[in-house]
């Protein structure tokens, strides 16, 4: 399925608002409701939906995601899109919390299952990632492997410096030089901090 695009929200409070409505609705054979949804970085909206087939008697908890765009200043007043796919269409997108998958039920689909494998492997990097400490100004980052930057140089190991534009954030700078590099994603990297020597 393709973008959906619209002027307004509906009434509703945000782009997560409307979306759990639009997956909560009853019919005749069948009811649909969103047990837990969550929208991850105001870019992708991730659902544990619930359907109860009457007839059948059956119940199913699958995963529902979307891709969102969400622009209440656009120019030309479309300030909500959004493109919904369920999890057997093995989404790309695979941040999807653990309370949501947590409430899934098994399922025999191929791609479902790889896609929540992908999610799971994706909260445990999380986990190592934020347990990894920050670099501070004075140490010594040393990387497993080499880093490239695109002044054709590279370095396994960089000294952390202080960004004077920012006191969030930390430069580094090349040994035996004054270049100083930024790096993006620093936590996705492997890295040991080695504090200066004494003197």
């Amino acid at each position: 399925m393709g973008w959906l695009y619209m002027q307004s929200l509906k009434g509703h409070s945000g782009p997560r608002q409307y979306l759990d409505a639009q997956f909560t609705y009853e019919r005749r054979d069948a009811i649909s409701n969103v047990l837990r949804s969550a929208l991850v970085g105001m870019r992708v909206y991730y659902a544990a939906v619930e359907q109860l087939r009457i007839a059948a008697g059956e119940r199913e908890v699958g995963a529902v995601i979307c891709l969102v765009r969400y622009s209440p200043r656009d120019r030309e007043g479309y300030i909500f899109g959004y493109k919904d796919m369920c999890e057997s269409m093995g989404p790309n997108a695979c941040d999807c919390p653990e309370s949501i998958l947590d409430l899934l039920t098994p399922t025999d689909s191929q791609l479902a299952l790889q896609w929540r494998a992908r999610c799971r492997d994706s909260i445990r990097a999380r986990r190592i990632n934020a347990a990894k400490p920050n670099p501070r100004a004075g140490q010594v980052i040393v990387f497993d492997e080499p880093l490239a930057f695109a002044d054709g140089r590279r370095f396994d190991q960089l000294e952390v410096v202080a960004n004077p534009r920012s006191h969030r954030s930390v430069l580094f700078r090349a040994p035996g030089s004054n270049s100083l590099y930024r790096i993006p994603n620093i936590k996705n990297r492997t890295y040991r901090l080695l504090n200066p020597p004494p003197g």
